[in-house]
């Protein structure tokens, strides 16, 4: 029954929304930068996760009427992203499809827009996700006359990906400002980033990232059988005698953050199948979760690493759960300063977050993470349990979600 509600000589309309659930999360395994994923764009890299995730929901592919993927470096990507990805993985013409930006919360932010398109009743089945393939963002060149004494060339990585471009300076800057802030000083984020990878690594020796891989068929040269891509590549690339010696990047002096205990540059797609309670019924496919509520955030840009901060505390208002009972948390790792912050805002038990590594060990594809950390919590959590995703994203903002395994 639809109840209108008299504000302020306007009317609302409040009508009960639909139950969310997700019927399949999966990702493909993430490449390193310039690593065995480069040969593949973003879009065929984001067809290999739509294509897997609906195999493994077992519904016909005309089941899902609307895709929502999140892209941010789109230039040279070529027209329409999310269609390409979703025409490539072959479902039908018909489809519906968004390219979403948000920057790293690109990922997050297409399932959330998937989830309220359902809430609303507006479709029964949904698809979301990210990809990005940083290894192919080219360079940029200014359109016009060539000017004597030569040009510059940009890197479309770091000036459409990585750069606030209000203070008109690198991400990273950002995140020693908020390391000064919060006196989070060096040996703690080195400590922070040794963790995530040995947690990676024991992840993959426990099995744990199984229930979620897709493996990627990478094509080789000419005779060559395609090389078959089933595992993350960026967690196995690191020398801890070294990590206390790298150089700080952002700050020369009294800086703190390295390219140890930052995230790397990568390559990878993730996606999942959303529907309705009614929906999943239909389909006769069985709810893995089911999303109780989201939250996006805002902040200074400058404090973009402390976003998360902004938006969780609302999503728990908005749910009624106490931050000791959720079970997992991911906060995703832009910045080991990053992590580290929020547990200290927000005085969660960094025993609960990002138990199995993240984005400093396994690679942040920046508008693939959002989704990776839903992915990954649908399968981390018990039945039963509630988790907490949340990343932050350039210019000031954060999303937030939380699912409960059932």
């Amino acid at each position: 029954m639809q109840k209108v509600i008299q504000m302020s000589n306007r009317s609302y309309s409040s009508v009960a929304k639909n139950e969310v659930v997700i019927i399949s999360a999966a990702r493909i395994p993430i490449g390193s930068f310039l690593g065995t994923l480069s040969p593949l764009s973003a879009t065929k890299l984001g067809a290999v996760a739509i294509e897997g995730v609906v195999e493994r929901a077992g519904i016909p592919k005309e089941e899902i009427k609307e895709v929502y993927m999140g892209n941010v470096c789109q230039a040279a990507v070529g027209q329409a992203p999310a269609r390409q990805a979703t025409l490539f993985a072959g479902l039908p013409k018909s489809t519906i499809c968004t390219t979403v930006n948000k920057i790293c919360a690109s990922g997050m932010k297409a399932i959330i827009l998937g989830a309220q398109t359902l809430q609303l009743g507006d479709q029964e089945v949904v698809l979301a996700g990210g990809m990005e393939s940083m290894s192919n963002v080219p360079y940029y060149l200014k359109r016009g006359q060539t000017p004597y004494g030569g040009v510059n060339l940009l890197d479309g990585v770091v000036f459409d990906g990585l750069t606030d471009v209000y203070n008109k300076f690198h991400m990273g800057v950002c995140a020693e400002n908020t390391a000064k802030k919060m006196g989070i000083n060096r040996q703690q984020q080195d400590e922070f980033a040794i963790s995530s990878y040995k947690r990676s690594e024991e992840a993959y020796k426990k099995n744990i990232y199984a229930s979620e891989l897709i493996a990627v068929n990478v094509p080789q040269k000419r005779g060559q059988p395609d090389l078959v891509f089933s595992a993350d590549e960026e967690y196995k690339r690191v020398n801890f005698d070294k990590f206390s010696r790298l150089a700080t990047v952002f700050q020369k002096e009294n800086g703190t953050v390295t390219a140890g205990n930052a995230s790397t540059l990568n390559d990878g797609a993730a996606a999942l199948i959303l529907t309705t309670s009614d929906g999943a019924k239909r389909l006769n496919a069985k709810p893995l979760a089911r999303i109780v509520d989201f939250q996006d955030g805002a902040c200074d840009p400058i404090d973009f690493p402390i976003a998360p901060a902004v938006a969780v505390p609302k999503l728990l208002e908005k749910t009624g759960v106490k931050k000791d009972d959720v079970a997992l948390w991911e906060i995703n790792e832009a910045f080991s300063v990053v992590v580290l912050a929020n547990q200290q805002l927000l005085d969660i038990d960094p025993a609960k977050v990002n138990v199995h590594g993240g984005a400093v060990s396994l690679g942040h594809p920046i508008g693939m993470s959002g989704a990776r950390i839903v992915v990954h919590l649908v399968h981390a959590l018990k039945p039963g349990q509630k988790g907490v995703a949340s990343i932050c994203n350039g210019g000031g903002g954060a999303s937030s979600i939380m699912i409960e395994k059932l």
